[in-house]
């Protein structure tokens, strides 16, 4: 199969920004590397996203596309056809240099155990405004057929890996708004998502600073752990249950932390995205010799060194494994959208729990 250049869109849990790369792959480990780049949303429009999302969890069936949900949806479509047709000028490309958009839209709600995700976001119509031809909906064919629908990284991530030498048992691990590893080795593969990522620390310092999250996690070096509430977020039921697994970003809810300082409460926080990591290490059947950190948390220079002491492998960014942690999972949606268009399984029974390799994606024309 010929390679494909695609441009992957991801717009993550933490709301912040939709990040773009592009790739050239034929679906497999023929991987290149292009040109990258992120557009921000504005405050407001992080607090549209966020209505959506808070007014999401209060809905016992499936999300009406209707009033707050209708005008999420049509920001994220514009936004990201805005920032396609960025992209493209600020690297002198045009539609044409295109093949394929990988179209992630925007989750505001993840119940796996009840069968049902929403991502909201028009592929029709973003195939329309752009004039690129859109691959979208990735979750919803994995989850028909038994799997959780997420996380959907992990395949990219194994494609990644086998150029890594000396590298055979290896974690994944990425830290955005929610937590997800990939563990790869002789044996094969095992995904899931392990817990918290930033979004509930990212919540806690836009709510109490204005500041979107803890820089280089000094708010939280200078707090105190609250293990009493500690314990109580990790006696959550979710951690005890076996993998493949996955959950919303909205799963835990953190009460008693409204009593804690700034500090002290930054500090449990980040220990509890810490311990659920640690949780997850016990899960897997051999300890990884190597931890390869991507997502925003790696930024997090207190997170990074926590981690560092408690996990039994060797903790490294995506960088230091020569990949561009700031692009992974855009690239992983360019790649998936390759995947898709020319019928190769985006997920597996061990990455979602899945009964048997799906094809997932909807294909779009422009």
């Amino acid at each position: 199969m010929k390679s494909l250049t695609a441009i992957g869109l991801m717009s993550g849990t933490s709301m912040d920004a939709i990040d773009l790369a592009v790739i050239e792959s034929n679906g497999n480990d023929e991987i290149n590397f292009g040109p990258s780049g992120s557009v921000a949303y504005s405050m407001a429009e992080r607090g549209l996203l966020e209505s959506a999302m808070q007014k999401a969890r209060l809905c016992e069936g499936p999300v009406p596309l209707t009033g707050v949900f209708a005008e999420a949806a049509g920001l994220v479509t514009q936004k990201h056809a805005y920032a396609v047709k960025a992209f493209l000028k600020e690297h002198g490309l045009s539609a044409r240099d295109i093949d394929l958009l990988g179209f992630h839209g925007q989750t505001i709600l993840h119940r796996p155990d009840e069968k049902y995700t929403c991502q909201i976001g028009d592929g029709r119509a973003l195939a329309r405004l752009t004039g690129i031809d859109v691959i979208g909906d990735f979750r919803s064919a994995d989850m028909q057929a038994g799997g959780q629908g997420a996380p959907l990284t992990p395949l990219y991530h194994k494609a990644l890996s086998t150029k890594l030498l000396g590298k055979e048992n290896i974690a994944i691990l990425n830290l955005g708004g929610v937590g997800n590893v990939t563990f790869i080795n002789a044996k094969g593969i095992l995904a899931f998502d392990t817990g918290p990522g930033n979004a509930l620390l990212d919540d806690w310092m836009m709510t109490n600073t204005g500041r979107p999250l803890d820089a280089q996690g000094e708010t939280a070096r200078t707090g105190v752990v609250d293990d009493e509430l500690l314990t109580v977020w990790m006696s959550h039921p979710y951690f005890d249950k076996g993998a493949p697994k996955s959950l919303d970003r909205q799963g835990f809810a953190t009460l008693g932390l409204e009593n804690l300082s700034l500090e002290d409460g930054a500090a449990t926080l980040t220990a509890f995205t810490v311990n659920s990591i640690l949780k997850a290490e016990g899960l897997l059947e051999t300890t990884p010799t190597t931890w390869i950190i991507c997502g925003g948390a790696r930024h997090n220079d207190f997170m990074m060194d926590y981690l560092s002491r408690v996990l039994r492998g060797e903790v490294i960014t995506a960088e230091a494994a020569g990949w561009p942690g700031d692009e992974l999972e855009a690239q992983a949606f360019a790649w998936l959208a390759i995947r898709s268009r020319y019928g190769l399984p985006l997920t597996l029974p061990e990455t979602t729990g899945c009964t048997q390799p799906i094809i997932g994606g909807v294909y779009y024309s422009s």
